[in-house]
């Protein structure tokens, strides 16, 4: 699970590695800037939602939502 966009930016990072593409190509094939993929893999921008799932995408890596497991009488606000 990631807690944070430093923590994805990295994930990401990695996976561009791995794959062998440089950050020019994969800015190129998203339509942003080598310097906003920077920025995203350091954690220091926030990329927007289709940015984000264009950017996924192209590495080959998905976005899954799951319902978080919590306390039922936290998540009522009950005591």
């Amino acid at each position: 699970m990631l807690t944070s966009s430093t923590q994805l930016g990295t994930l990401m990072s990695a996976r561009r590695s791995e794959l062998g593409f440089s950050q020019v190509y994969v800015a190129e094939l998203v339509g942003i800037s080598r310097r906003t993929l920077q920025q995203i893999e350091s954690g220091q921008a926030n990329p927007g939602l289709n940015t984000l799932l264009t950017l996924l995408h192209t590495l080959g890596l998905q976005l899954t939502i799951s319902k978080r497991i919590t306390d039922e009488k936290t998540a009522s606000g009950g005591t």
